[in-house]
């Protein structure tokens, strides 16, 4: 029993300590956890940043045996498909083909593209060719004529102006036209061509004259679009005046070049500062027009008709224009010649045959 007392008896004195072994003090029972906990508490530890000396590589990055396997059943199956379009392209089964079509293929491509070169090189040359005709066949005009003039005034330049005229109606137009510059420019006259000749049916003096003045002059117009009402009004004026020349000299032609022994003035102008304003002669025809009863007819105006109706030749010497002008004044004075003699000749025998009526009467 003391046996049983002493072993149940709790430690509280310093003798008790004495006469029995000190026994460690048992902790508590740690008990294991659970599945759930070490899911949690597990954290994945890189060997290599645990242990950076150490020549093991990241397990992670070591593919598994399965991944492996199929990673070379794809690079077979690309190669094989990259094979078979290879040989449906060369049409050929064999692998062995295939590498010589490739071959063949690399050694032809390379042929082909010097090929394109030297096409293109030729297409170039034929280009520049081309080019360098076209820019020694481009027609040396007056300078005042530019490469960004308008395609009417070259035209203009080309085709009328000092080619000479010897039609009434057509030298009533341009002395209508060159009255119109003082308000206009020769590109928009000459884009409103058309509407000049329907305003002024197609610039015929009888016609003309007999316009009514009110309608013409009246706000709204087409007239009014053109010109001034008091360009419009001497237009009507001169007509009447023109017509009285007719009766007077037969035609206006003759009167008009009358003025220059129906020959044109060649001036042979090399640059263009040369060519003149007006002219004395242009100042004695402006002073007869004025006393016939002319209006808007200033010598410079008369001036710039007789450019344009070609009783003046004052194209540059390196115009192409020059020498044809003087080509058609040489023609042109050849057939007036011609209609002279045969105006003399038919005056010759009306002569005669009115003496051999007063023969016969007498």
């Amino acid at each position: 029993m003391a046996d049983m007392d002493t072993e149940a008896r709790p430690v509280l004195v310093p003798g008790g300590n004495k006469t029995r072994p000190v026994k460690p003090v048992p902790s508590k029972p740690i008990s294991k956890p659970s599945n759930q906990q070490m899911m949690k508490s597990k954290d994945p530890i890189d060997p290599i940043t645990k242990n950076p000396s150490s020549p093991i590589s990241n397990p992670r990055s070591i593919p598994k045996k399965k991944e492996v396997s199929r990673r070379r059943n794809l690079s077979l199956d690309g190669s094989c498909s990259s094979e078979a379009s290879i040989d449906s392209f060369c049409s050929r089964p064999s692998s062995g083909s295939t590498s010589k079509s490739r071959r063949a293929y690399s050694m032809t491509q390379p042929k082909k593209e010097v090929g394109k070169k030297a096409d293109i090189g030729k297409e170039e040359k034929e280009m520049v060719s081309a080019a360098s005709q076209e820019f020694v066949e481009v027609k040396r005009r007056c300078s005042w004529v530019t490469a960004n003039a308008e395609p009417c005034y070259v035209a203009f330049h080309d085709e009328e102006w000092g080619a000479p005229l010897h039609d009434d109606r057509k030298l009533f137009e341009i002395l209508v036209l060159s009255s119109a510059l003082a308000e206009l420019t020769w590109p928009v006259i000459l884009t409103k061509r058309h509407i000049f000749r329907e305003v002024f049916m197609d610039f015929d003096p009888v016609s003309v004259s007999k316009l009514n003045e009110k309608k013409l002059v009246a706000p709204g117009s087409p007239a009014r679009s053109l010109l001034s009402e008091s360009k419009l009004r001497s237009v009507i004026e001169n007509s009447k005046q023109i017509l009285k020349i007719i009766e007077e000299f037969g035609s206006f032609n003759r009167y008009i070049w009358g003025f220059v022994n129906n020959k044109p003035i060649v001036s042979r102008f090399r640059y263009p500062r040369q060519v003149p304003i007006k002219t004395s002669k242009a100042e004695t025809i402006s002073k007869d027009m004025i006393r016939r009863g002319l209006r808007c007819v200033g010598p410079t105006v008369v001036y710039t008709f007789m450019q344009v109706a070609g009783l003046t030749n004052d194209h540059l010497v390196s115009c192409f224009c020059f020498d044809k002008c003087v080509n058609m004044a040489s023609t042109c004075s050849d057939t007036n010649k011609e209609e002279k003699s045969a105006e003399q000749g038919k005056r010759i025998i009306v002569e005669e045959l009115m003496r051999g009526v007063d023969v016969i009467s007498v």
